[in-house]
Formats: structure tokens, C-alpha cells, sequence
């Protein structure tokens, strides 16, 4: 089992369409996002839940076998099990009965969630022999695929808006990416990555445009659930720009499902955008199953600042299959729930992060949710990646300090 997969090929989508597995692929000929398939019954067959008791292998790998990387190109970066952290204080304040719990992606590689399905993505390439690779990115994504093509020894060429937080462009820099910042959003960039394909040679690595990176992403379904004992939540919150994670937890739990692994139950998806970008809420509150370019996309919550995904037909489809919603929040309710919950439990979350309590917090005064529901968060990087407010108090040691301050 070392050396092989359980892939049995890749489907379309949207036709269904099936695909040879070992071969490069991007898009299907639909122009859709592949889905790669299992022999789920031969998995059944010869692994169980204690499987996982008795694995050595770190992070997202100890799911090496619903997912498609042969042993010897497994690319590791010292991945880790995420924690699942109770929100208690935050809780009590929200009158929140059941669990509310954050799961803290900030402790993966380059600090995000992007590890998971780059390390796939990259693992994949190596597996392939591809020598460069591409990718758009609002900051996280390019750097997990900087880090991981360094580890492979394959190039990398990384395009972001010009307003990308800064501590992403020189992390990605230091990783020994080539990267250019560009005067335009994420999709802008990503026209340059696609038109590149063919003039330059590389192998385009956005959003969905290939099949692993999905199936890196889906690992944070199987590892919930595994850290859950196999009972997943009432109601995922999961920040949505591309919608990979979202789309891929979806396709976890059915694989789970067909495994035996868990029950019936099935959380509700929630996809949480920011007021100004929401392309997925209005096509959703309109009962569209694809949605609309949107325009002049800003929010703080750099992430999620994504004007149109190639998976949005997916994300939905998620949504409605799993009874949930998709909802908007404001940069005012971002930065709001951010400092709420630091100042009130000691985590820092991102601004993507942030958006999921916010949404929390406004699907519960709604009536969305209930107070019993249990919960779960995502917070897809660590808030040092992000820009913060300054903090200015200063005492001079040579003046008299004035005690009556503290």
C-alpha cells in the first residue's frame, strides 16, 4: 500500500465525465473543476478507524489513503493536527449553549490552511515531473506553494494584487518564489497565470483549475472528524473566497459516509463573504446555481477577496445540499469579532477567521442558528499575517512614572 493509491480516476464536475488517473489534467473539457475518485470499497475493505491510531505519519498524511500522492513524492513540511479550540468565555457572553469551537489552521506550514492543498498540489507535481508552476494568490496560497516547490526543487511564479499584505510578498520572496505584484484583484492575476500556460510553459495551479489542491483541502473535513470521534457538528462556518476548503470538507464527508465512518448526520455548510465581495451569497439569496463577476471587490479580509470562483456552482450545490446558507459581514463586523474574541480568549484570528465569528454571532441573533447548535469555526491563518493596529503606549525611564495609570 506504500507505494500506491486507491484513485480510480477523475470525474467532471458538472457531466460527470470520467478521466484517466496518472496523467496531467487541469479543467475538464466542460471547462469544470475535476474531482478525483476512490475504490472507496477496497478502502472499506482494508482500513478502519484504528488505522489511524496506529499511523506515523504527521498532519494531513495520516490521510494518505483518500488522498491521490504515492508514498516516495509525500512532500512534508512537519504538518500538524490543527487544535479545536473551545470558545468558552465567548460563548457565555453570546448565550451560546452547545460547543463553539475554532479550528486553528494557523499552525500549519507558512501558517495557514493553503498547506494542505499545496502540499497536495505540489506532491502531485513532483509526482508528474512538472518543473514550474504557477499560481495567483491574495498572499496565503502563494506562499504554502513557495515553501512546498522548495522543498520539491521546482520552480515557482507567484502573481498577487499590488495591495497584498506585505509580510506575504516577502515571506514568499524568502521561500525563493519569483513573484510580481500586480494592479488588479486575484482574477486579474490569474488571466496572466492561464495566459502564461502556453508562452511560458508553467502548469496553473489556481483555484480549483487543477484536482489536488482540493484534496489537500478536504483533510480538514477528515481531521474534524476524526477529533470529533466521528460526530460532526450541527453548522460549519467557513470563510469563502474560492471555496476549495468548503467544497472539499462536502466531498469528505461523503467519502466518510460511504466508508461507514459516520453517520447520517451532516453538518450545515455556511459560507461566509464579506459585504464587498459576495458574489456567492447573492447568486445563492437569488437562487442562481453560478454567480456574476463582482465588481470592485475590497474588504479587509484579503482572503475571501475573490470576485469570481471557478468552483461557485460547487460551493452552492454544497450549501443547499446540506441545508445551510451563505451570509455577508462587514469590515466593521470583522474587525469587531477579531478583537472581541483576542481580548476576550486569547486567540488572534485573521480577518478570514474573524468573519466566521462575526457571522456567528449575526446567524444567532437571526435566528439562523440555534444556541444548541454546536459549531465549528475556521480560521484559516494566523492573525500575525495581517496587519494590526498600532500600539503606542510608551514610558520614558528617565521621567518619574506616573503608578496611577495601571
Amino acid at each position: 500500500m506504500k507505494n500506491n493509491t486507491f484513485v480510480t480516476h477523475l470525474e467532471c464536475s458538472m457531466s460527470g465525465k470520467r478521466y484517466e488517473k496518472d496523467f496531467i489534467h487541469g479543467l475538464s473539457d466542460e471547462g469544470k473543476p475535476l474531482l478525483v475518485r476512490y475504490d472507496l470499497e477496497k478502502i472499506k475493505d482494508l482500513i478502519s478507524k484504528e488505522y489511524l491510531k496506529k499511523s506515523d505519519q504527521n498532519g494531513f498524511w495520516r490521510y494518505s489513503f483518500l488522498l491521490p500522492v504515492q508514498t516516495p513524492n509525500i512532500i512534508s513540511l512537519g504538518e500538524v493536527v490543527t487544535p479545536l479550540i473551545s470558545l468558552e468565555n465567548v460563548a457565555k457572553k453570546l448565550k451560546q449553549k452547545s460547543d463553539l469551537l475554532v479550528k486553528d489552521e494557523g499552525l500549519l506550514p507558512t501558517s495557514s490552511f493553503k498547506a494542505r492543498g499545496l502540499g497536495v498540489a505540489v506532491s502531485m507535481a513532483k509526482q508528474f515531473g512538472i518543473d514550474h508552476l504557477a499560481i495567483p494568490t491574495n498572499g496565503n496560497a502563494g506562499a504554502a506553494m513557495a515553501a512546498y516547490a522548495a522543498k520539491a526543487g521546482i520552480k515557482c511564479t507567484v502573481f498577487c494584487p499590488d495591495d497584498t499584505p506585505e509580510i506575504n510578498i516577502r515571506e514568499i520572496s524568502r521561500l525563493g518564489a519569483e513573484i510580481f505584484k500586480v494592479n488588479g484583484l486575484i482574477n486579474d492575476c490569474g488571466k496572466i497565470v492561464f495566459e502564461g500556460k502556453d508562452k511560458v510553459g508553467w502548469f496553473d495551479v489556481s483555484t480549483l483549475k487543477e484536482p489536488y489542491r482540493i484534496e489537500g483541502k478536504k483533510t480538514m473535513g477528515l481531521e474534524l472528524a476524526e477529533q470529533l470521534n466521528w460526530e460532526l457538528p450541527d453548522v460549519i462556518f467557513y470563510p469563502t473566497g474560492g471555496g476549495t476548503g468548503l467544497i472539499g470538507m462536502w466531498k469528505a464527508f461523503s467519502e466518510l459516509q460511504k466508508l461507514g465512518w459516520i453517520g447520517e448526520k451532516l453538518p450545515r455548510m455556511v459560507a461566509v463573504q464579506a459585504e464587498g465581495c459576495a458574489p456567492i451569497v447573492n447568486a445563492w439569496r437569488e437562487g442562481e446555481e453560478t454567480a456574476d463577476l463582482w465588481e470592485n471587490a475590497n474588504t479587509i479580509a484579503a482572503g475571501i477577496r475573490v470576485p469570481v470562483a471557478v468552483g461557485d456552482f460547487l460551493i452552492i450545490r454544497a450549501v443547499n445540499e446540506s441545508d445551510g446558507f451563505a451570509i455577508t459581514v462587514s469590515d466593521d463586523e470583522i474587525i469587531k469579532a477579531r478583537d472581541f474574541v483576542s481580548k476576550t480568549e486569547g486567540t488572534l484570528l485573521c480577518p478570514e477567521g474573524a468573519a466566521t465569528l462575526a457571522a456567528f454571532k449575526k446567524s444567532l441573533s437571526e435566528g439562523l442558528i440555534s444556541s444548541n447548535d454546536r459549531a465549528v469555526l475556521f480560521n484559516c491563518a494566523s492573525g500575525l499575517k495581517y496587519p494590526l493596529p498600532d500600539a503606542k503606549s510608551t514610558l520614558n525611564k528617565n521621567q518619574p512614572i506616573n503608578y496611577s495609570i495601571f
